[in-house]
């Protein structure tokens, strides 16, 4: 392959997702060949619906990365407790439908996301700071409401928490294609929508979307307010996961959330990132730890050694990219000038 070719590659969007591809690709394939049972339909879905709330709340915290200004979301794991616990008391001390009960958590979780979003837009606070205060926010409001576990004993919600669609020898579980669903729709938002395109541009360069006439301020809240909602969404996901509300549900989730966003080929500067990348990194958190598992004898704290390997290699590549691009770019631009 040529310079020109190999400078044009890297200066695809898209090249980091082709790398994350590859690498699903490769651990699915090592798991396939070490181990008896790892190559089936029923493993393969089981991807799916092991990590349907994380999907979820890493697509809600992509929008805000790709918004650029330092975007990032902490809170999103504590807005799952909040949701969890929220739903568990509700069901257990009133007669409210659940499905009233759901739509509470997401005008919960959305209300969360727009704080954050308000505080970030108009007083220019750092992302990192408003959101760590929100995440302590939601995991004191869920340590009121109640300290112990909660269980979820509501049949109705139940029976949506065990419903499932079969497919071929295995099954994707209710969460896994509300997940599914919200990974398409976010995909087709931020690539056809004037939204998404808006988001892509604030995320590059907010000085030039504000030139170009783009609701900045607009944008950027609304980000926020979607990753909130995302964030309940994957609590309610996570809720019918666990049957339960606790206040150390979702510990941590931010931080694999933001992992799979970045190993996905999100950049963490903003206006870079696809979400059909964010869900093979989900994917691949979830490969490696369907390997452990298999194998038998290894702690489950593996999977944190291993991402944060990746992590901390996709962030160089990210770095040594952009590099690249822009020096393909100068290049270009010089070989244009010469031209004329």
């Amino acid at each position: 392959m040529s310079k020109k070719n190999s400078g044009g590659l890297l200066a695809s969007p898209h090249f980091p997702f082709y790398v994350t591809a590859v690498l699903f690709i490769i651990l699915f394939g090592a798991g396939s060949v070490m181990f008896d049972g790892f190559f089936s339909a029923m493993n393969f879905l089981n991807l799916f619906n092991d990590n349907a709330p994380l999907i979820i709340v890493t697509v809600g915290i992509t929008f805000a990365i790709l918004s650029g200004f330092g975007g990032i979301d902490l809170s999103v794991g504590a807005v799952v407790a909040l949701t969890c616990m929220t739903l568990a008391v509700l069901m257990r001390d009133t007669q409210i439908s659940p499905f009233v009960c759901m739509l509470i958590v997401l005008v919960i979780g959305t209300a969360v996301g727009a704080l954050n979003g308000f505080l970030i837009t108009f007083f220019r606070l750092q992302p990192f700071i408003v959101t760590l205060g929100t995440m302590f926010l939601c995991r004191g409001l869920t340590a009121i409401l109640s300290r112990d576990s909660v269980p979820i004993d509501n049949e109705l919600y139940g029976e949506l928490a065990f419903m499932s669609v079969p497919i071929g020898d295995g099954f994707l579980s209710l969460s896994a294609i509300v997940a599914l669903i919200v990974v398409v729709i976010a995909t087709i938002v931020l690539r056809y929508t004037s939204f998404g395109r808006g988001v892509y541009a604030v995320g590059g360069n907010e000085q030039s979307a504000r030139l170009m006439g783009l609701k900045v301020n607009a944008i950027r809240l609304k980000v926020y307010m979607i990753s909130g909602f995302c964030a309940s969404l994957g609590g309610i996901a996570y809720s019918m996961s666990m049957l339960s509300g606790y206040t150390q549900h979702g510990l941590g989730m931010e931080m694999d959330a933001i992992a799979s966003s970045v190993i996905g080929g999100t950049q963490l500067m903003g206006g870079v990132g696809f979400i059909p990348g964010t869900l093979l990194g989900v994917m691949i958190q979830g490969s490696i730890l369907e390997i452990i598992s298999f194998q038998g004898t290894l702690s489950a704290w593996w999977t944190k050694i291993v991402v944060g390997i990746l992590l901390c290699l996709f962030i160089v590549m990210q770095a040594v990219v952009t590099a690249r691009k822009n020096r393909f770019m100068s290049m270009s631009a010089e070989d244009s000038a010469k031209k004329k």
